[in-house]
């Protein structure tokens, strides 16, 4: 695949992928797209088909990844969730950095492949932090809330590991987990707009 290298965000759930990965594309407008991830979960109120996940049954995604169509997949609290080739290169062709918000999981499976992404982990200052981000959102019952801190625990763990990450960012002031992120893509960020002008 060519083009600009691709980022890899992972981070557990609450660590604030999503709103530094928002503000990303909203300050480099034509510069990142966002590899729209299939997923076998009910949209939540507000989420878009084709725009915040492509959702779908679980038969149709189960054929997708034994034909091989998914650069990584894993299941989530008994929904299946991938990152298909066809969305990183619909990204790619239009010249943009691809972002991936995959798990721990995806990570490992994406390093099996040649796509040579830039491998970021948001991370939340603690536990505590990450449970009271997480309960402020209101979004799920206390047995999914659970599931995810235990998944939490277990991502922040993992994030340690040498070699995983090319960054770990700790996100306890936005602001300068921005910073850090935009400094780390200023690279590639600068070889898009250079392509553009």
């Amino acid at each position: 695949m060519s083009g600009p290298r691709p980022v890899v965000l992972s981070g557990p759930s609450g660590a604030g992928k999503s709103t530094l990965m928002k503000r990303l594309m909203k300050d480099h407008e034509g510069v990142f797209g966002f590899s729209v991830s299939h997923t076998t979960r009910n949209p939540r109120p507000g989420e878009e088909n084709g725009k915040d996940y492509h959702y779908t049954t679980r038969e149709a995604m189960q054929e997708g990844i034994q034909r091989g169509d998914f650069i990584e997949n894993a299941e989530f609290s008994g929904n299946l969730y991938g990152t298909s080739k066809a969305a990183i290169e619909d990204v790619q062709a239009k010249n943009l950095i691809c972002i991936l918000d995959v798990d721990i999981q995806g990570v490992r499976r994406i390093k099996e492949t040649d796509l040579n992404p830039i491998y970021i982990s948001i991370q939340p200052p603690s536990m505590e932090s990450l449970e009271k981000r997480l309960r402020d959102r209101q979004t799920e019952s206390e047995d999914s809330l659970q599931k995810r801190l235990e998944a939490a625990r277990i991502d922040m763990e993992l994030s340690k590991e040498p070699g995983v990450f090319d960054v770990v960012i700790i996100n306890d002031d936005l602001e300068r987990a921005y910073e850090e992120l935009k400094e780390i893509l200023s690279d590639e960020i600068q070889k898009v707009q250079e392509t553009k002008s």
